[in-house]
């Protein structure tokens, strides 16, 4: 090979080792500009928490498109390279030919990568803004649910004040009349005490006033307090306790709260007749508390839901209509406080339904 021929040989090498440095920094560029676009959709990700993320989710749609093209390109005007000169480049100049094609090709890793880190931002922001729709229409249905909670004690109220007077002579309609609005007071102030402790959920402002008890009590009291729902629709209960004094370092209150809530749900969503057992046993260093019933059991999609605020399985809410979806809420809210774990579980619609509570001993803690 005479000189010329070689000197014209390692120009056209160096000029399309040139080329591929123009690229390679071309895509170092696009890289960066990518990057920073994607550190700002987040950015907008973190301040539209709970409202619609759909415009945030077309950007980083369009995102993910574009650096696909950008790799795709780059890919493409490599092998183009490659196959129009580079070999001459390796050949000639073999050390920073070698660091720009690596260069290179890590510009085009790089994009890749940052491609599917913004298709999974994609999906995650899918998937954010139908479970904010999905809480905004469960808030609609739960306001308006309120509003008819509330309403319905209003006329019964009205009807006996009205009649209130008409009744001074007649100490038996009185009495009835006083009595039916000391129900209904007693139905809003409940229904009150429930949007208050929903308002609590996640908030940590339970306020637990813990002391050594022995569950016994606390069992007690609330069937107590739920017998008359009990006895209304002929339920049968059964009870079972270990023989020895079981103690747990709790909120008499809060923990009677727990199992009365759980015992009403199991009235409210069991049939007339139907049978109802609470029991109590240690295990290790816990104690598991499990109320279950034989109703209209949990259906498998509301099962994973069941302890979210304001969720209320369809054939429960046919059955008892009117319930804020309020009630496991708290009560899971209530046993975390307490460093105990609550489960439902169901074998399906018609099975009935297990709600097991699980809380340390009071020396485990």
């Amino acid at each position: 090979m005479n000189d010329s021929s070689e000197q014209k040989q390692i120009a056209e090498a160096t000029g399309v080792l040139a080329l591929l440095e123009e690229q390679a920094q071309t895509l170092r560029a696009e890289l960066l500009a990518l990057r920073q676009e994607l550190a700002q959709v987040e950015r907008e990700f973190s301040a539209k928490q709970g409202a619609t993320l759909l415009a945030a989710n077309e950007q980083l749609v369009l995102a993910a498109m574009r650096a696909q093209d950008i790799a795709d390109a780059a890919r493409s005007n490599l092998d183009g390279l490659v196959r129009s000169g580079a070999n001459a480049v390796l050949v000639q100049v073999p050390q920073r030919s070698e660091l720009a094609l690596a260069e290179y090709e890590q510009g085009v890793r790089d994009l890749r990568e940052a491609n599917e880190q913004l298709v999974i931002a994609a999906l995650e922001s899918k998937h954010l803004e139908a479970t904010a729709q999905a809480a905004y229409h469960r808030q609609i249905a739960f306001l308006a649910t309120v509003a008819h909670e509330l309403r319905n004690p209003l006329m019964p109220l009205r009807l006996a004040a009205h009649m209130l007077s008409r009744a001074r002579t007649d100490e038996a309609v009185h009495a009835k009349l006083q009595a039916t609005i000391t129900d209904q007071i007693a139905n809003i102030a409940r229904l009150i005490n429930d949007l208050l402790d929903g308002s609590r959920i996640g908030t940590g402002k339970f306020r637990l006033e813990r002391t050594i008890i022995v569950i016994s009590g606390v069992v007690d009291l609330a069937i107590e307090t739920c017998r008359p729902a009990i006895d209304a629709r002929r339920h049968g209960l059964t009870v079972s306790m270990p023989p020895e004094p079981v103690r747990v370092l709790g909120d008499a209150l809060r923990l009677v709260q727990v199992l009365s809530n759980l015992l009403v749900n199991a009235c409210k969503y069991t049939p007339e007749g139907g049978k109802i057992s609470l029991e109590v046993a240690v295990r290790g260093r816990g104690v598991e508390i499990t109320v279950q019933d034989n109703g209209i059991g949990i259906s498998a999609p509301a099962l994973p839901r069941v302890f979210d605020l304001f969720v209320q399985d369809a054939p429960a809410t046919l059955m008892s209509p009117g319930g804020l979806g309020i009630g496991l809420a708290v009560v899971r809210e209530l046993v975390k406080a307490h460093e105990g774990t609550v489960e439902a579980r169901s074998a399906g619609l018609n099975q009935g339904s297990q709600i097991v509570v699980m809380l340390p001993l009071a020396g485990a803690i």
